[in-house]
């Protein structure tokens, strides 16, 4: 799994550094694509439920899930790409929120909060913790801050399969729900509206958007926990 996850965060940060203004999502996605044939792994999207693409690219006050298309990023925009490979039997995921050019105060507020929460998430991945702590220290973070928590999609186990048990809401009560354990591996998605919670699904049937039409932010990483805490596998540093 740490090889998974150390390609899709090559992928990521390749990606990353392509997006500006007059760039599509749809070039994001066959760039990625490509790296996956040459690192001889599978996208892990592309194909799994139906989902046509290997990246789940989801602009502004897209949610989650949404089809890469021809339409040029505009400056200002945000941009979540969502992320994963199948090698050698085992899966990596992960995502970014990332800003297209200078974006306003307001969007860089969201992603920092967003990317913060996922953090404190992770540092609440603790062996014989509870599930509720990492639920609980995404939504005790974001929502003082003026953001809701989408509730409609959560976490999951990860590893041989894309989606795994236990789910893992990015909201909740600190002390609740199972017991955490070594060798358990998540994949921690925290998705954050700069308004309210609430979303709706598009015609297409995959892309989830806000309902009130305001911006969202989508951060995720695979993680290990191990006796000496977690171990972020989806990263490059």
């Amino acid at each position: 799994m740490r090889t998974a996850g150390r390609m899709v965060a090559e992928v990521l940060q390749l990606l990353s550094e392509k997006i500006k203004p007059g760039v599509s999502t749809l070039e994001l996605d066959r760039l990625a694509e490509s790296q996956c044939e040459k690192f001889g792994a599978k996208p892990a999207f592309k194909g799994y439920g139906g989902f046509p693409y290997s990246i789940c690219a989801s602009p502004n006050e897209k949610v989650v899930h949404g089809f890469p298309n021809e339409e040029p990023l505009q400056e200002g925009d945000i941009l979540s790409i969502d992320f994963g490979v199948l090698k050698d039997g085992f899966y990596g995921d992960a995502a970014v929120t990332l800003p297209v050019g200078n974006i306003s105060n307001g969007a860089g507020s969201l992603l920092k909060f967003t990317r913060e929460s996922l953090m404190k998430a992770i540092e609440a991945c603790q062996v014989n913790s509870r599930l509720g702590d990492v639920s609980s220290a995404v939504q005790s973070y974001v929502e003082p801050a003026g953001y809701s928590v989408v509730r409609e999609f959560v976490g999951h186990g990860i590893g041989s399969k894309l989606h795994e048990a236990p789910q893992i809401p990015n909201f909740g009560k600190s002390g609740s729900g199972p017991r955490l354990k070594a060798g358990m591996v998540l994949a921690i998605e925290p998705m954050i509206n700069a308004g309210g919670p609430g979303v709706t699904i598009l015609s297409d049937g995959w892309t989830a958007v806000t309902k009130d039409g305001q911006l969202s932010a989508h951060f995720e990483h695979t993680v290990a926990l191990t006796e000496n805490g977690p171990e972020i596998l989806t990263r490059l540093d």
